[in-house]
This record gives structure tokens, C-alpha cells and sequence, in this order.
């Protein structure tokens, strides 16, 4: 009898990982020793980590993931620009005259801080340190003001745009493709980052309804759990507020809006929130405010003439009027560069330049080492013949493709209580993806399912991101308990959420056919 070392090699992965050891090493060790073993047991052909060398070269050359480094980095300018209190500051007043509406406000800022950064730790920590304290000091329940500002912050995975779901557009569209292979289909569909972007939308702004009906209904219900908090002379004026909400609203806008209307791919539009939030970063700035701001202006200029009037000097039948276009590009290209490096001077005047840089390098090179060794994990893991295992595991569940998934959803989220988000997306889904696919679920809706249930894993204890980001920025006074408590109902309002998408499927799928 040989032993099931797929079985065993899953195993002893989750089993390193839990004791501490750094995920991207473990993958690769794990894979190494049970190659070794599996050709020393005659269960694996060595020959097979000779693909290896091609498979990192595609993940490196992917194009879909240029778009992390870029869209980590506008999230990291936005966090340091300090956006994320005025924000909350500013929706606080707004909102605070009415029973739950602290609550409510950060439920607001976390979406809108979802759709410009994307980061739920720098969200967390903001609104930990800002809100919460603000709460709790007004008479907030202290497991109820924990819960939502644990919540509201992970609203950067399902809104995009979201690294999350840049990550599950790449493993859906690879498992879409080899599911078609296996159909006999020779003409194959992909699956766009636009088009998981665009079936996350909905479904993000359903789960930030939920939150807000959560919030009112549980102030009318228990007014004493979230009390009215501002006098009306406290309100914000419609400048405060224009100034607070419009810089973040129009970089979703230039972001989501060039991607969903096709105006560029993903990385290309990431390129323009990283400037974009460069720029805004040096606007708020002291000083030449109005050089950037007129800077950011004639970028703007330029896409709009590049796409009205698309200039190519090098043909032979230019006028004059291409080269008269062609020098007012010009000019704005060399004003819009100058605003760019005043702003990378202010923030460097700042001291933010070398955190951003930093943080930035720091979690693209997480990402990418546990992407790069999730591949040489899988690698062996099929080699061994894991891939089959899974696939009749799957075939053998009660009520079929219903069934099957099911239980995938209920296997991620028992994962979700250990494992990263990435590590998950990596790991698992490659595995399971296709044969969910071959067994007729649609793959956007599939892919919507399946961040909603990752989403949630930043709220399970004993492991949950969210968890840990808001106990080291939250005041003594709140408990490590109150926090995992507090986080319960709103655990249960994210499955009712992924209720609601699995039995209206259009929500996640409508837009995508609208647009693509």
C-alpha cells in the first residue's frame, strides 16, 4: 500500500504554516521534500519540475499582476496623504446627528476608501484610531463600534480595485481556459480583470447596504448601542465636504471608469491611480497647490487629445495642424511632469517618500514570492496526482455541482480561519476552480462567491487580519474580546451577503454583459 502523499503533503503544509513559518518558504520546502519523496517512492517523475523554469517565467511576464505593484502603491500614497482622517472626520460630523450615523459614516469612508486604495490594514488603523475612539467616548457599544470599523475595512477586497480580485481574475482565467481544454474547446474565452471588476461592483455596494441597514436597524432596536453623536451646529459646510469626498471619487472615477468604459487594461489604468494619488498626495500639500492641480489638468488634456486626435509625426503626409497638436501635447506632457516631481519632492520634504517605496517593495514582494512558489506547490502536488484526488472528491459529493460547491465555499472558509487570502487563492483554488467551472457554475459568478468568502476571512479569529490591525491601533480600554465578539454579527451579515449573490446570480453577472 503507497502512502497518499498528496494527503500528507497538503497536510504538512497547513501544519508548517500554522506553526509560524513564512508561507513562501514553506510552499517551496514542502514541494522539494515530497518530490524527494515521491520519486524516492516511485510516486513522481522528477522529470515534470522541468516545467518549472516556464511557469515562472509566465507568472513574471504576466501582465495581469503588473497591475499589483501599481495599485499597492496608490494605496500606499493615499494612507500616507492622511485622506483616510479627513474623511472620516469630515462624515462623521455629517452623519453624526442621527442614531447610528458614526457607524454608518465609517461604513461610507471604508467603501470609498475600498475604491481608491484598496489596503485594509491602512483602513483599519485609520478609522481604529480615529473613529473608534470617537465611538466608544460617545457611547457606542464597544463589541458593536469593533465590529464595524473590523468590517468596513475589508471592504477593499470586494471593491474594486482590489488586489484580491486582480489575483482571482488570473487563477479564474487560467482555470476557465483549462476547463475548456478539457470540453475539447479549441476557441478559447478568457476572463478580463475589467470583467471581475466589474462583477464585483455590485455585489460590493450590496454588502456596503447591508452594513448600513445592520446599523440602523440595531440603533432604532438598542438606541443606547449608538447614540446620536453631533449637534446640527457641528455639521460640516458643502465645501468641507467637497474638499473630504471629491479627491478620492474622482480617482475611482479615473480608475474603475477607464478600465469599465475600455479606455485602458487594468495596469494601464493602475500606472494613472498611482499618479494620480502622487498628485493628490502633493495638492494637499503646503505650497504650489495650483501648479500641481493645473499639472494634473493637463494630463487629463493630453489622454483626451491622444484620443480625439492621435498625432503619428513619423508619417509622411503630416500638416500643420498635427504639428501644432503635437507641441501642445508636448507642452502639457512637460507640465504635467513637472507637477509629478513636485509632488515626489513634497513627499520626500514629507519623509512619506521612503515608507511608500518601502511598504510598497514590501507587500509586492510577498505577493509575488507566494504566487511564484504557490506554482512550483501545485507543480508537484499534480504530480503526485492531487489534481485527480480533488476532482473525484468533488464528483463524489451529495447533490451534485450544488453540492460540490457547497462545500468548497464551506472548505475556504474553514480556511479562512488560518491561511491569507493569497495563500488560499493560490493554493486551493487552482485545484477546485476547474472542476467547478467543467461542472457548469458561471466563472464570474463563481470568482464573486469565492471573494466574498475570502473577504470574510479577515474577520475570522483566531487569524483575521482585521482582527490584529485593529487591536494594535485600538484604545486600552477596548478588549481583545470585545473585538472578536464584536465581529460575530457582521460574520454572519457577510454570509448573508454571499446568500444573496448565490441566489441572484445577476447581481454579480449584469454588469459584465452590459459592458463587455
Amino acid at each position: 500500500m503507497t502512502l497518499p502523499l498528496d494527503i500528507l503533503m497538503f497536510a504538512a503544509l497547513i501544519v508548517a504554516i500554522l506553526i509560524g513559518y513564512p508561507v513562501s518558504f514553506m510552499l517551496a520546502g514542502t514541494a522539494a521534500l515530497f518530490a524527494i519523496l515521491g520519486w524516492m517512492t516511485g510516486q513522481f517523475d522528477v522529470g515534470l519540475l522541468g516545467a518549472l523554469g516556464q511557469r515562472v517565467f509566465g507568472t513574471l511576464t504576466n501582465e495581469v499582476l503588473i497591475a499589483i505593484p501599481l495599485f499597492v502603491f496608490m494605496g500606499v500614497v493615499l494612507e500616507k496623504s492622511r485622506i483616510a482622517e479627513e474623511l472620516l472626520e469630515t462624515m462623521g460630523r455629517l452623519f453624526g446627528g442621527i442614531r447610528g450615523g458614526l457607524g454608518v459614516s465609517v461604513v461610507l469612508v471604508g467603501a470609498l476608501l475600498a475604491a481608491s486604495t484598496g489596503i485594509v490594514g491602512a483602513t483599519v488603523v485609520a478609522m481604529g484610531l480615529i473613529a473608534l475612539p470617537t465611538m466608544v467616548r460617545n457611547g457606542y457599544d464597544p463589541k458593536l463600534a469593533s465590529g464595524v470599523v473590523c468590517t468596513s475595512g475589508t471592504l477593499g477586497q470586494i471593491i474594486p480595485p482590489s488586489t484580491l480580485l486582480i489575483i482571482l481574475s488570473d487563477v479564474m482565467s487560467t482555470a476557465y481556459q483549462q476547463a475548456q481544454y478539457e470540453q475539447g474547446k479549441f476557441t478559447i474565452e478568457t476572463i478580463s480583470v475589467g470583467q471581475v471588476f466589474a462583477a464585483a461592483l455590485l455585489p460590493g455596494l450590496t454588502l456596503v447596504a447591508v452594513y448600513i441597514a445592520y446599523m440602523m436597524t440595531r440603533a432604532a432596536l438598542k438606541p443606547d448601542s449608538a447614540p446620536a453623536l453631533v449637534a446640527a451646529g457641528d455639521r460640516p459646510s458643502r465645501q468641507e465636504v467637497q474638499r473630504a469626498v471629491l479627491p478620492p471619487v474622482l480617482l475611482i472615477v479615473a480608475v474603475l471608469g477607464s478600465i469599465l468604459g475600455g479606455i485602458a487594461t487594468p495596469s494601464e489604468a493602475a500606472s494613472v491611480g498611482a499618479i494620480g494619488a502622487l498628485l493628490l498626495a502633493g495638492v494637499r500639500s503646503e505650497g504650489n497647490g495650483r501648479l500641481i492641480v493645473l499639472g494634473a489638468a493637463a494630463l487629463g488634456a493630453v489622454a483626451v487629445l491622444a484620443g480625439i486626435f492621435p498625432v503619428r509625426l513619423q508619417r509622411s503626409d503630416v500638416g500643420l495642424f498635427e504639428w501644432v497638436i503635437a507641441g501642445l501635447t508636448t507642452g502639457l506632457l512637460a507640465l504635467g511632469v513637472l507637477a509629478i516631481v513636485i509632488s515626489i519632492g513634497k513627499a520626500r520634504q514629507r519623509g512619506i517618500l521612503t515608507p511608500i517605496v518601502t511598504n510598497t517593495m514590501t507587500v509586492t514582494a510577498m505577493i509575488f514570492a507566494t504566487i511564484l512558489t504557490a506554482s512550483v506547490f501545485s507543480l508537484v502536488f499534480r504530480g503526485l496526482g492531487g489534481d485527480a484526488r480533488v476532482e473525484d472528491i468533488l464528483h463524489s459529493m451529495p447533490g451534485g455541482p450544488q453540492g460540490a460547491l457547497i462545500f468548497v465555499m464551506a472548505m475556504i472558509f474553514v480556511l479562512g480561519f488560518f491561511l491569507d487570502f493569497v495563500e488560499i487563492s493560490v493554493i486551493v483554488l487552482p485545484l477546485v476552480a476547474p472542476i467547478l467551472i467543467l461542472m457548469g457554475h458561471d466563472p464570474l459568478w463563481l470568482a464573486i462567491l469565492i471573494a466574498i468568502n475570502l473577504q470574510t476571512s479577515f474577520l475570522t479569529p483566531p487569524f483575521g487580519f482585521s482582527l490584529f490591525y485593529l487591536r494594535a491601533a485600538a484604545p486600552k480600554e477596548i478588549t481583545t474580546g470585545q473585538i472578536y465578539r464584536g465581529v460575530i454579527p457582521f460574520i454572519i451579515l457577510q454570509l448573508v451577503g454571499m446568500g444573496v449573490i448565490w441566489l441572484l446570480p445577476s447581481i454579480s453577472t449584469w454588469l459584465p454583459a452590459q459592458i463587455f
